[in-house]
């Protein structure tokens, strides 16, 4: 007895058709160039083909019992085996090499026949992963062209470490002070690794194509401090650009608070929420203040060359280098907090700000706000952001001179006047 209705039946059906079609889609508009009969196959041919697996899998779903799975498999051997044919004399026809078209083919038919046997919303999903695969073939062939071997490698090394490592890493703390958590430590890193990285590869992929506005916040992602030191140094070399280089600097630090912000939400999102407020607060302010000098400088005049010479946050001693910044900062403010308490905790924060802000942040997330309350723990993050700000400032004023550095420090003071008022001036939400 068929365990599907006709009407059941016919939606699966529907449902493989529509997968062929939309992989149909981007093949045949690749080679709508190309005469009728030329092609192995278009848009009628893998709609028909992934119509194909489903009846199939339709076949085999009603003869489960009586070998229906060797028949569909059989299936899929001979129509890959026939296609394989008709693709090697395109080839030949056209002196191509080239495997895709056939995968392709292949994939219609598989995705088709597990919308009947299967889930066909994961079909569905399959069909738009090998769909959006295909027609990103020229972005994707550009950015490996682009790509360097050392980034390649670190990648790599991080994956290994990541997803072989890392299980193998105890999950409990290891220090007498309970501290250290080295599955923990690790995942945090890799975290934060992961989201500089993302602002490296926007940085390489915009530059200044885009204009400084753009370059700057796409740099805050990967490191505000690094873009607020590199629009400082062609501030000095550019001095009629002042006002939109220093835009450039606070663009990038507007991106530092929900930088921040995320990170800390996915660590533990209640402490996340609390400081919610006074880090786009921050964020506002600098938004604003860079919009004011961008409208002041016009935009005719905001194309620069790209001073932002990042290095490759996946690298491995890089990544090596903030675990171990960031082992020595929980340990630190577990001993504050224990010690000291809230000021203990205070004090690391302005010390370690100067350095970085995400080790603060992470230890504050993982232990301060259960050591000390969640409000004096926010309080610590937003003054280790306060000594880090302070840092940049005074680097704008060393490296880009006076000009620089006023616009950055003003704008800078207003943010973190505005970050301190929302902490204590909009409500905690929940009891937090």
């Amino acid at each position: 007895m068929y365990d599907l209705t006709a009407a059941e039946l016919i939606q699966r059906l529907v449902f493989a058709l529509a997968i062929g079609l939309l992989i149909g889609l981007e093949r045949g508009w690749r080679a709508r160039a190309e005469e009728p009969g030329e092609r192995t196959a278009g848009l009628r041919t893998y709609g028909l083909a992934a119509l194909l697996g489903g009846v199939w899998g339709a076949i085999a779903r009603q003869f489960a019992d009586h070998g229906g799975a060797i028949a569909l498999g059989v299936a899929f051997v001979i129509y890959a085996a026939a296609m394989t044919v008709f693709r090697y004399r395109e080839t030949m026809r056209d002196q191509t090499f080239g495997a895709t078209s056939i995968v392709a083919l292949m994939l219609s038919f598989a995705l088709g026949a597990y919308s009947v046997v299967g889930e066909e919303t994961a079909a569905a999903a399959g069909a738009v992963a090998t769909a959006s695969i295909l027609a990103l073939k020229e972005s994707l062939h550009e950015q490996i062209a682009r790509m360097t071997w050392a980034e390649l490698r670190s990648g790599l090394v991080l994956l290994v470490m990541s997803f072989i490592f890392l299980p193998a890493l105890p999950d409990k703390a290891i220090d007498r002070w309970g501290a250290i958590n080295p599955y923990e430590l690790w995942l945090m890193t890799v975290l934060i690794a992961a989201v500089s990285f993302a602002g490296y590869v926007a940085v390489k992929l915009i530059g200044y194509r885009r204009g400084v506005a753009v370059a700057g916040l796409a740099g805050g992602l990967a490191s505000s401090t690094a873009a607020t030191a590199a629009m400082s140094r062609l501030a000095h070399e550019r001095p009629e650009a002042i006002e939109v280089l220093a835009a450039g600097a606070i663009f990038a630090n507007a991106v530092m608070g929900p930088r921040v912000l995320a990170i800390l939400t996915v660590v533990n999102p209640g402490f996340g929420l609390r400081l919610a407020a006074p880090l786009i607060s921050m964020a506002l302010v600098y938004l604003i203040a860079g919009g004011v000098l961008m409208r002041r400088h016009g935009p005719a005049r905001e194309e620069a060359e790209n001073p932002l010479g990042m290095t490759n946050p996946l690298d491995l001693p890089a990544v090596l280098k903030f675990g171990a910044l960031l082992a020595v900062v929980m340990i630190l403010a577990k001993v504050a907090t224990n010690l000291a308490g809230s000021p203990g905790a205070y004090a690391l924060g302005l010390i370690s700000g100067i350095a970085d802000v995400d080790a603060m942040s992470l230890a504050m997330a993982r232990h301060g706000a259960a050591e000390i309350g969640v409000a004096p723990a926010a309080l610590a993050v937003l003054l280790a952001i306060l000594s880090n700000t302070l840092a940049k400032s005074v680097m704008a004023w060393m490296m880009g001179g006076r000009s620089m550095g006023l616009r950055f420090a003003a704008t800078s003071a207003l943010a973190m006047a505005a970050g301190g008022a929302a902490l204590f001036l909009v409500p905690a939400i929940d009891g937090l």
